[in-house]
This record gives C-alpha cells, sequence and structure tokens, in this order.
C-alpha cells in the first residue's frame, strides 16, 4: 500500500504540533498521545462538538452509518435486530473512502473462478450448481498509521547458553512503521482483513464514497483513547514480530518482552471497499468477502465433499490393512 494522497482525503481539523514531541494533535484531544504533555487550550462552541448517530446491531455489535430515510431494521452482516445510538465527539470518523473498482459483475464472476479451484476434496458440482444469495457492497473501517520507534527488548536464548539450555539476552533497536493496517471493522473477522488489506491503493482515497450504490457504510465506534490502544497492540504485535526475526540471537528463544517508545504517530481513518457476498449450495449458505479494488483477494468458506473423503479413508485403509498381512507374512 502506498501513501494517502492528502489533497484526496477529507481535512481534519487539528491542533498545532505538540510543542514538548511535535507529534500531531488532533481535534478533542487533551493531551499529547505520545509524550503526555496538556494540549493547549482552545475555545470550543456548542455548535462545534459534533454529535453522530449509528446504528448498533445487538447480535454482532457491528455499527453502520444511520439514514432515517431508510429505515433499516436489520443488520448487514448477521440479520439481528438494530437500534439507534447516538454518540458524542472526540469519535473517531472516516477521513477517506478508497473507491470500489471491482463491479458486482466481476465479483460474481470471481466467485465463480474461485469454486472451481478449489480442488478434488470439493464437490465436482460445486461451481456450476451454487447461487449467489446475495451480493453486499460494503465500506469497512481500519486505522492506517505511519511512525517511528526506539524498541527494547530482553529475551532467553540458546546462543552463548554453554552448560545452561538459557542465556539472557537483551537490546534495542529503531523501527519505522510505514502504512500499519490496523482493522476498526465488527463487519469483517481478522482473518478476512488480513486477506483484502494488501491489496488497496491508498492514494485512491475521496473525500465521500464513490463506486457502488445502497453500500453499507461501517462506522468507527470507539473513542480516540480506545482506538490508540488498538493501534499500541498493532504496533506492539509487528514489533515483536520483527524482533523475533531479525534481532534475537540463536535459534531457539523463549520469554521474548518488547517494549516501545513513539515518535511522530500518524494516524489516518479510512473506509475500504469490499463485497460480502453469500451464496447458496443445496440449500446451504457459505459466505465469502471479495476486495473492492482486487478481485483476486478474497476469502472464505466452502464446502467438502462428504463422498470423497470417506473414499479417500477406505482407500487408505485397505492399502494400510494389505501393508499389515504382508508384514505379518513375511
Amino acid at each position: 500500500m502506498s501513501d494517502p494522497d492528502q489533497s484526496t482525503i477529507q481535512a481534519e481539523l487539528v491542533h498545532p504540533d505538540c510543542s514538548a514531541c511535535g507529534s500531531p494533535l488532533e481535534n478533542g484531544d487533551l493531551r499529547c498521545a505520545i509524550c503526555g504533555k496538556s494540549a493547549p487550550a482552545r475555545r470550543e462552541s456548542a455548535s462545534t462538538k459534533e454529535v453522530v448517530k449509528i446504528l448498533r446491531c445487538t447480535g454482532c455489535g457491528a455499527a453502520v452509518a444511520y439514514d432515517p430515510k431508510k429505515q433499516a431494521p436489520s443488520c448487514s452482516f448477521c440479520d439481528s435486530v438494530v437500534e439507534i445510538e447516538t454518540l458524542e465527539d472526540p469519535m473517531e470518523q472516516t477521513g477517506g473512502y478508497l473507491p470500489f473498482t471491482v463491479t458486482p459483475e466481476e465479483a460474481k464472476a470471481q466467485l465463480q473462478g474461485w469454486l472451481s479451484s478449489l480442488g478434488w476434496f470439493r464437490p465436482s458440482d460445486l461451481s456450476s450448481t451454487a447461487r449467489v444469495q446475495e451480493l453486499k457492497p460494503l465500506w469497512w473501517v481500519a486505522w492506517v498509521f505511519d511512525a517511528d520507534a526506539r524498541v527494547s527488548w530482553a529475551a532467553d536464548s540458546n546462543h552463548g547458553s554453554r552448560r545452561s539450555p538459557w542465556a539472557p539476552h537483551a537490546g534495542a533497536t529503531q523501527m519505522v512503521f510505514d502504512d500499519i493496517l490496523a482493522s476498526a471493522s465488527k463487519g469483517l473477522s481478522a482473518a478476512e482483513v488480513d486477506v483484502l488489506a494488501s491489496g488497496y491503493q491508498l492514494e485512491t482515497a475521496k473525500p465521500a464514497p464513490e463506486g457502488a450504490e445502497n453500500a453499507t457504510i461501517e462506522q468507527f465506534d470507539v473513542q480516540r483513547s480506545q482506538a490508540r490502544k488498538h493501534v499500541a497492540q498493532a504496533l506492539n504485535a509487528i514489533s515483536h514480530a520483527r524482533v523475533e526475526q531479525t534481532e534475537v540471537p540463536g535459534t531457539r528463544f523463549r520469554n521474548l518482552k518488547v517494549s516501545l517508545v513513539l515518535q511522530n504517530l500518524v494516524t489516518h481513518r479510512l473506509s475500504f471497499p469490499a463485497y460480502v457476498m453469500a451464496y447458496r449450495y443445496k440449500g446451504q449458505l457459505y459466505r465469502l468477502v471479495i476486495s473492492g479494488q482486487d478481485k483476486r483477494l478474497l476469502s472464505g468458506n466452502a464446502p467438502y465433499s462428504v463422498a470423497k473423503i470417506v473414499g479417500v479413508c477406505a482407500v487408505l485403509a485397505v492399502i494400510v490393512l494389505i501393508v499389515l498381512m504382508a508384514t505379518s507374512l513375511s
């Protein structure tokens, strides 16, 4: 993913940079998220206080945009009842929408191609028999952030352990995080997001949704302090993985701990296009999610052929029996 073009993303009101560490301060911040220094006082009128209305699903917890004209009674993700919820600023708000470049027809064709490629253990008539039940365009939400960090770590490793199985090691390194995506979606699973995330072009972000009609628009539904906890957790997980791969000596290690000191954390809030598809095969519904910008990126489930699996197991059982009989006779 490349850097977003800020001229195409809806401008967000910000304070001046923090006087202590230079990190950006956003509208509504009382303290710097990096060093904790108090933000400059700013007078806010009642008209600047933003009130957000969302539809909250009572089943899966997803939040979508509220449009009183639509009178939407059920969740687009799980079909449970939704209720109106009012949230007050400072809430996370989308700063840009990546447009759909994959059409619904292309998404349906990709489903058929994917079903045909799943392998021998699937039903032979899966591609020809499966029928699309519903195809719903969706803008799901995520934070995309850049940061510099000083990462300190400590771990036990077999490197230099001599007579003991473990030896202590520690170190520090500078890391750069560029265009790191942390999902805020409740409609898509973490596994689905992992598949879709790599195919988006951040520089295509627009101030308003484009490329799909009657789409579900998912909302950020956490306060900024909670959002920063999500971002911090993502940074910690990534730095942990990087230290494992490049910093800890030896071939085995345990008790790895990492600690980050962040600098220049910049966060973008974006909405990403995808198609959520339900297809039916012999009375059973299955789900598939396809990227709205790269149809090759998809995540879904599909049935297996019980008859083929039982047949293979039977053949293997016969082979094992023959081998055992031959062994006993020799």
